[in-house]
């Protein structure tokens, strides 16, 4: 039997797909530093796990399609504090932001679209693309200037008749940057000149660092109807496992064919929305100890990387994610060895290849996404282990990356 194209087409991915090799390194006995993957281990809020506590009604039915009210109407309440008006109309509550994201893309593009997106990038958006029938085209920015977006000339040169929106994701997911309004202002430019949407990916909005300030989507003047942004419980509320997000926009076209796209899949989930309820309501100083304990990891495992020459990383604003420049010539075979061939004292590390978060062929094979989602100890642990096994991988022959003298160091 023949599968589609599109079976055929879409990309594992680079995060999950050394899960087989992880199982049989725990198999051998070792224990693994999961830095592959962006699962906090800061404990769900006490409010949420309450407020399931206290869920009452004798049978879980269907909910609306596009949410429960209580919880739209506290998404519009948390906007608010940061100076954001929307009304619950605008918003359409989505089983995790995944769906908020191929909601997205599904409203805005036909199959043959194209979404415009700098890399590297969170590496589903390929999924959510392929089945959605588009094609992400990437713009690049580069390690060495931080991941700041590129020219707006970089954006304009890619766009084509088939161009329906231009994505950003900011504090980013993998890199850490965070984009500066003037940044955002440059794109809606764009957008309005070649009548495009501007899709915001905002899951990671409350983790900024040293008063770096997060701009949305939704604050951009003139912006109204080309607006969509996606929201999300899993990383804010360490809450992952609910899969409740939420997709925002002013536009009511948009609005009414996603309340489509959520009937036809009936609802989000019942019960994990009364526990966002009480989630989306705690007072905001809930994240004052969080961000500052994730800026102290993000300084914990920068030091312990830099120790090594040979790595490029530049200090991330935002989100728990670093792209990390290796030495090594193809990070994928790196990341495998790691798991089949190394271990320190019965330890080995687990890392995403850097290949997976781009869409230009070649580009992030001497790379490496790592989450500081881990406790400070386990994470210099993990740094140490890490570092050993790039210079027993070099040592053993296995292939530095050929790099001219001070082209890459360490940077802080």
């Amino acid at each position: 039997m023949k599968l589609s194209q599109r079976a055929l087409t879409i990309q594992a991915s680079p995060i999950r797909k050394l899960a087989p090799l992880m199982v049989e390194a725990r198999r051998r006995g070792l224990a693994i530093h999961h830095l592959n993957i962006g699962q906090p281990d800061i404990a769900t809020p006490a409010a949420y796990w309450e407020a399931l506590k206290h869920y009452q009604d004798p049978v879980l039915s269907y909910g609306p399609s596009d949410g429960l009210p209580d919880l739209k109407q506290a998404i519009v309440a948390y906007f608010s504090r940061y100076g954001i008006g929307i009304e619950p109309g605008d918003v359409l509550v989505t089983t995790g932001g995944s769906e908020a994201i191929s909601f997205a893309f599904a409203a805005v593009a036909d199959f043959g679209g194209e979404v415009i997106v700098p890399e590297p990038f969170y590496t589903n958006y390929n999924g959510f693309a392929t089945l959605a029938g588009l094609t992400v085209v990437p713009v690049t920015t580069r390690a060495e200037d931080g991941f700041r977006l590129p020219p707006l000339e970089d954006f304009e040169a890619a766009i084509t008749p088939r161009t329906r929106a231009i994505l950003v994701c900011s504090p980013n997911n993998p890199t850490g940057t965070i984009f500066t309004r003037d940044e955002l202002e440059g794109l809606a430019r764009l957008a309005r000149k070649h009548d495009l949407f501007l899709i915001g990916d905002e899951v990671y909005k409350e983790f900024t660092y040293e008063g770096a300030a997060h701009t949305s989507l939704l604050q951009l003047e003139g912006m109204s109807d080309r607006v969509i942004v996606v929201d999300s419980i899993s990383k804010r509320f360490s809450a992952c496992g609910a899969r409740v997000g939420a997709l925002i926009s002013r536009n009511r076209d948009v609005m009414d064919a996603v309340l489509k796209f959520g009937q036809a899949r009936l609802c989000p989930p019942t019960a994990e929305q009364v526990g966002a309820i009480a989630a989306y309501r705690m007072d905001p100083s809930y994240f004052d100890p969080i961000r500052a304990e994730y800026q102290a990891r993000r300084d914990t495992l920068l030091a312990g990387l830099t120790a090594s020459p040979g790595v490029l990383l530049r200090k991330p604003q935002g989100a728990f994610y670093m792209i990390v420049k290796l030495p090594v010539r193809d990070t994928d075979d790196f990341a495998r060895w790691l798991l089949t061939d190394w271990q320190m004292d019965g330890e080995t590390v687990m890392v995403a290849p850097g290949d997976g978060f781009y869409a230009t062929p070649g580009l992030g094979g001497d790379e490496i996404r790592v989450a500081y989602v881990l406790e400070r100890d386990k994470l210099e642990r993990a740094a140490k282990i890490l570092l050993e096994g790039m210079n027993a991988y070099l040592s053993a022959g296995a292939g530095a990356r050929s790099v001219e003298a001070g082209n890459l160091t360490s940077c802080r």
